[in-house]
């Protein structure tokens, strides 16, 4: 079996008015679906994370760059492909939108040998669990959004049947180092105070049964991290996520130290060599590769086994479309160390309509794996033709 085309697929779904976390807004939702085709007529479904610009840059790599090396290679040879990839591009890879290219086309090439093996991902992987604890990503800042509307929206997740949410904190112009002020959009800024009160007002909305998460996306300077956490610690918050910049290993191990609550990260962290000195330095509790964006399922396994060696959870992060979700939850439930999967739910037909059918909770709040060959991924072909770009 050889490899004879790689296409993309971008979807883009705008938002009537922007949402934002600790730094950035998000005026739209965008997905990029990566098609590996064979000559024996069986296709691998993969998708590329688009964070940080617009998808068509990551499109462009794939289409024009990396599309090349992989016609005509056996599609099982997933490692022998990944280092081709990976090596040929590293001059200007090694992380950034090309690492996240080389990622989307490797979680095409897993999708393809599960339907080759006629096996679901997860399997072939030795399938430590069948379903796992699912919580609800959301309560993001917005114009005019109140505290009590953020606390009402936690209050819908956990309606919904979710026993986990998430929340962003972070967005304080007044804090130390916090770059708002420069950035594109610095609207719906909140004090410190603030955010204090947002989070005890969640807390009390979800009840204490349910787990509370919250995610500064890197906002912070490890003292501000320190001081909130301390205050996050007594209204029981579980973890405190990218409380620092990604880079500020030692200034995470520091946060990790002085707080009994876990420290979680870094989603923005691509490389296996960065979550190599994240887990090793102990900046982290709980890890969070993301197969679409640090270089697909084989580097996040990798990245899995490494925090298993320093008896650290995996959570891995999620936030594009139910492609996305459907690989994480494989990728979670293979692995000894997976403790939940992230479930974004901000508006976005990406998630909610991709699919012919859709993810959904059991009764303990967790979600089951399909049991189809690959990922189980079944396009919506209406979704497709509805949101395509230049379709």
């Amino acid at each position: 079996m050889r490899i004879t085309d790689v296409r993309t697929i971008l979807l883009r779904y705008e938002y009537e008015k922007p949402i934002m976390d600790a730094l950035y807004p998000l005026y739209d939702r965008q997905c990029l679906l990566i098609l590996v085709e064979t000559d024996e007529g069986i296709t691998g479904i993969g998708e590329a994370a688009y964070f940080g610009g617009p998808g068509i840059s990551t499109q462009t790599v794939i289409e024009h760059e990396l599309k090349p090396y992989l016609l005509g290679e056996d599609p099982m040879r997933m490692e022998r492909i990944w280092t081709k990839l990976y090596r040929q591009s590293y001059h200007h890879g090694r992380r950034g939108l090309v690492l996240t290219a080389i990622g989307g086309i490797d979680v095409a090439l897993w999708d393809l040998l599960g339907k080759i093996c006629n096996q679901p991902v997860y399997k072939l992987c030795g399938a430590y669990r069948e379903s796992i604890l699912a919580y609800a990503s959301g309560c993001f800042y917005q114009e005019g959004k109140t505290c009590r509307d953020v606390a009402e929206e936690a209050a819908t997740y956990v309606g919904q049947g979710f026993r986990a949410v998430k929340m962003k904190v972070g967005r304080n112009r007044e804090a130390p180092l916090n770059p708002l002020e420069v950035l594109t959009n610095s609207a719906a800024s909140v004090t410190l105070d603030e955010d204090l009160e947002r989070v005890a007002a969640v807390r009390t909305a979800i009840g204490p049964g349910a787990r509370l998460m919250v995610d500064a996306n890197n906002a912070w300077a490890p003292s501000t991290a320190i001081q909130m956490g301390r205050e996050f610690e007594k209204l029981g918050v579980y973890w405190l996520e990218e409380p620092v910049m990604t880079d500020d290993i030692e200034g995470s191990a520091r946060i990790a130290e002085a707080l009994a609550m876990q420290v979680a990260g870094y989603e923005s962290e691509q490389s296996l060599y960065g979550y190599r000195d994240l887990i090793t330095r102990h900046a982290v509790d709980i890890v969070q590769p993301d197969p679409t964006w640090v270089g697909g399922f084989t580097e996040a396994r990798k990245i899995a086994a490494l925090a298993q060696a320093y008896n650290k959870l995996v959570v891995p992060h999620s936030f594009n479309s139910a492609v996305s979700i459907l690989v994480n939850l494989h990728f979670t439930c293979s692995i000894p160390n997976g403790q939940m999967v992230e479930v974004d739910r901000n508006p976005n037909p990406l998630r909610d309509d991709l699919l012919e059918e859709p993810l959904r909770l059991d009764d303990q709040g967790c979600l089951h794996v399909p049991n189809e060959p690959g990922f189980g991924i079944r396009l919506n072909q209406a979704t497709l033709k509805k949101h395509a770009v230049g379709g």
